[in-house]
């Protein structure tokens, strides 16, 4: 449950899924949506998402060769979940940035 977890909600992870949310979507499509990705990464986080089941890997045999990641049924409700999330993180920022000045602060006045 812990390396789902941290797949699933891991910087790179909770980008993907969420890229996802709206249609299937090929390798390069994928790195277009979430910006600052290598390419090792990329394929990294796509084979352990499909390791835990959270994507399907779908290859066409057509020439050139295409493949298409789409989410599972388990995918997409931790991808929704995750949205969810990052909504509210979204909406809070000011306050989270606001405590992080008051620590700030307190830590350069000892």
């Amino acid at each position: 449950a812990r390396d789902v977890l941290n797949h699933g909600s891991n910087r790179w992870g909770g980008l993907v899924l969420g890229a996802l949310l709206e249609r299937d979507l090929r390798y390069s499509e994928i790195r277009a949506r979430v910006g600052g990705i290598s390419e090792k990464m990329l394929a990294q986080t796509l084979d352990v998402l499909e390791r835990d089941g959270l994507i399907a890997r779908t290859s066409y045999p057509v020439v050139p060769p295409r493949v298409e990641y789409a989410l599972t049924a388990n995918g997409r409700a931790l991808a929704e979940r995750l949205m969810d999330l990052f909504t509210w993180i979204g909406a809070n920022v000011e306050s989270f940035m606001k405590a992080q000045k008051r620590y700030d602060a307190r830590r350069e006045a000892v």
